[in-house]
C-alpha cells in the first residue's frame, strides 16, 4: 500500500501524527499513515501557489489532454484501486469496481471535454468607443476536503473541475479513507507538472484548519456535514475565501397512490440502503399516500429484510458496513430513540449486526411523524422512515419542511402531477419515478443547509473560476 503524501511533485512520508487505517468490515488495522506536519502543509500550499502562474496559462486543450491521461491511469489501475476502496470503506468489491471506479474515470473524461466547450457572453461595443469582452479565469490555489463515503469518486469530483478550470490544488482526503487516492499519487506525479496537485493527509482540526486559514488559499471546497461547513465558513471569512460546500441531505421520497408499487419498492430498496445509507442523496424519508401506504410498508419491509450483507462471499453482498464503530453507534442511537416513541413501528432491522465489523441491519420504520427526530435529521446509515399522508400538498409541504435541500424524488404515473410537484420541491435535484441517478453532464448540489455550489457539469467549472470584464478603448475611428 502506498502511504506517501504528494507534495511539489515528490512522494514523501508524512511527519505528523500516525493514524491507523481500519477495515470497517472486520475492524482490523490495514496499515498506518503519518499525516502531514504543519511544515508539510505549508510546503504543499506554497508549491501550489508557485505552480499556479504556469498552470493557469495553459490552454484548455493542454489541460484536457492531461485529464485524459489521468482518466487512463485510473482505468488501468481500476481493479487495484477498487480493492483498496473495498478494504478501506468495507463496501462490496464488485460495487466499488462497477460503480465508483467507472464513475471516477467518466468524471475526468467529462471535464477534459467540457473545458474545451465553454461558452461566454458576446464580446462587443456596449459603450461607444469601447469594446468589451468577458474572460473566465481560474481562482488560484484551491483546498479540497473530501469525505469518506466515496473516496476515489469524490476525489475526481473535486480534482477534475478545479484542474480543468486552471487552478492548482491541495487535496485532503478523509483521514479514515486515504488509500485509493494515495495509490494513484505516483501516477499523478508523473502526469502533472510539479505542484499543480498536492495530496496531504490528516484530520480537520490540524491539517484542515491550516488549509482553510492560509492566506494563499483562495477557495475551499468541502463535502461534509453542516457543522464542518459552518466552521469552514467562519474561518474562510477572515480572508474572504470563496467556498464550495456540499453538506448532506435528507431526501424525501413522495409516493402517490397511483405510483408503480414494485418500482417504488425496488427503488427504495436499492437507493435507500446503497452504500449502507452513507449517502447524502439516500432515499431515506418516504412519504406514502394513504391508498398505497399499507401495501408499500408491507412489500418494502419484506424486500429490505432480504438485503444481503456481511457475507464471506463478496459477490453476495449488497451493502457494506458503516465506516466506524462511532458511526454505527450513532445510527443505533437514532433508531433506539425513534423506537422509544410509541407511534413508531419497527418493520425490519433496527439492530447492530452480531458478527465482526461495523455492520448495522437494514432498517425500515413506519408510523413516523413529520416532527420526529428520525424524520428531520440526517442519520447517514441504512435507515428508512415511512410517513403516511392524505393530501399531496401536505406531502410537498412536509418534504420542504427540512433544513436540507439536496435531493428528492416523486413517484406517480401521472407526468403532469409529477412535474408540478417537482417544480414545488426545494431541492437541488428531483427525480421522477427514480432516485439516485447521476450523470457527469448534469449538476449536483443543494439548497438551504445542504450548501451551495455544483459538482459535476459545466456549472462546476463556473464555480471554480471567476468572471472578469476586459474593456478596451478604441483609437481613432477609421
Amino acid at each position: 500500500m502506498c502511504t506517501a503524501l504528494l507534495i511539489d511533485g515528490e512522494l514523501v512520508a508524512g511527519n505528523g501524527r500516525v493514524e491507523a487505517i481500519i477495515n470497517p468490515a472486520t475492524a482490523e488495522v490495514l496499515t498506518h499513515i503519518a499525516e502531514a506536519s504543519t511544515e508539510q502543509v505549508e510546503s504543499a500550499i506554497l508549491a501550489a501557489h508557485h505552480a499556479f502562474a504556469g498552470w493557469s496559462r495553459t490552454t484548455p486543450q493542454q489541460r484536457a489532454n492531461l485529464l485524459l491521461e489521468i482518466a487512463d491511469a485510473v482505468a488501468r489501475q481500476a481493479d487495484r484501486l477498487a480493492r483498496l476502496e473495498a478494504l478501506n470503506c468495507g463496501k462490496p468489491l464488485h460495487l466499488a469496481r462497477q460503480d465508483d471506479l467507472n464513475a471516477t474515470v467518466d468524471v475526468f473524461r467529462f471535464f477534459a471535454g467540457a473545458v474545451r466547450c465553454q461558452t461566454g457572453q458576446l464580446a462587443g461595443e456596449y459603450v461607444p468607443g469601447y469594446t468589451s469582452m468577458v474572460r473566465r479565469d481560474p481562482i488560484g490555489v484551491v483546498a479540497s476536503i473530501a469525505p469518506w463515503n466515496y473516496p476515489i469518486m469524490m476525489a475526481a469530483w473535486k480534482i477534475a473541475p478545479a484542474l480543468a478550470a486552471g487552478n492548482t490544488l491541495v487535496f485532503k482526503p478523509s483521514e479514515h479513507t486515504p488509500l485509493s487516492i494515495l495509490a494513484l499519487a505516483p501516477a499523478l506525479a508523473q502526469i502533472l507538472p510539479r505542484g499543480v496537485l498536492n495530496i496531504v493527509c490528516g484530520g480537520g482540526e490540524g491539517v484542515g484548519s491550516h488549509l482553510v486559514g492560509h492566506a494563499k488559499v483562495r477557495m475551499v471546497s468541502l463535502t461534509g456535514d453542516i457543522v464542518t461547513g459552518q466552521k469552514i465558513l467562519q474561518a474562510a471569512s477572515k480572508t474572504l475565501k470563496r467556498t464550495h460546500l456540499e453538506l448532506g441531505g435528507k431526501a424525501p421520497v413522495i409516493v402517490c397512490d397511483d405510483a408503480d408499487l414494485q418500482a417504488v419498492v425496488e427503488g427504495v430498496r436499492n437507493y435507500g440502503y446503497y452504500n449502507a445509507g452513507q449517502d447524502c442523496t439516500a432515499a431515506c424519508r418516504v412519504y406514502a399516500q394513504a391508498g398505497i401506504h399499507d401495501r408499500l410498508v408491507s412489500e418494502l419491509g419484506a424486500a429490505v429484510g432480504k438485503l444481503r450483507f456481511a457475507s464471506k462471499r463478496d459477490a453476495d453482498n449488497e451493502l457494506g458496513p458503516l465506516i466506524s464503530s462511532r458511526q454505527r453507534d450513532r445510527v443505533a442511537s437514532f433508531v433506539e430513540r425513534a423506537l422509544s416513541q410509541p407511534h413508531i413501528e419497527r418493520i425490519s432491522g433496527a439492530a447492530v449486526h452480531s458478527g465482526p465489523g461495523f455492520f448495522y441491519q437494514p432498517t425500515l420504520l413506519a408510523g413516523c411523524r413529520q416532527t420526529d427526530e428520525i424524520v428531520q435529521r440526517e442519520v447517514f446509515g441504512p435507515v428508512v422512515t415511512v410517513t403516511r399522508f392524505d393530501d399531496l400538498s401536505q406531502a410537498v409541504d412536509w418534504a420542504n419542511d427540512s433544513e436540507y435541500g439536496l435531493a428528492s424524488s416523486v413517484w406517480t404515473q401521472n407526468l403532469d402531477k409529477a412535474l408540478q410537484v417537482a417544480a414545488r420541491l426545494q431541492y437541488g435535484c428531483t427525480w421522477i419515478n427514480s432516485h439516485f441517478m447521476l450523470a457527469s453532464e448534469m449538476p449536483h448540489g443543494g439548497l438551504k443547509r445542504s450548501g451551495y455550489g455544483k459538482d459535476l457539469s459545466s456549472d462546476s467549472l463556473h464555480d471554480y473560476s471567476v468572471v472578469r470584464h476586459i474593456m478596451a478603448r478604441h483609437g481613432e475611428h477609421l
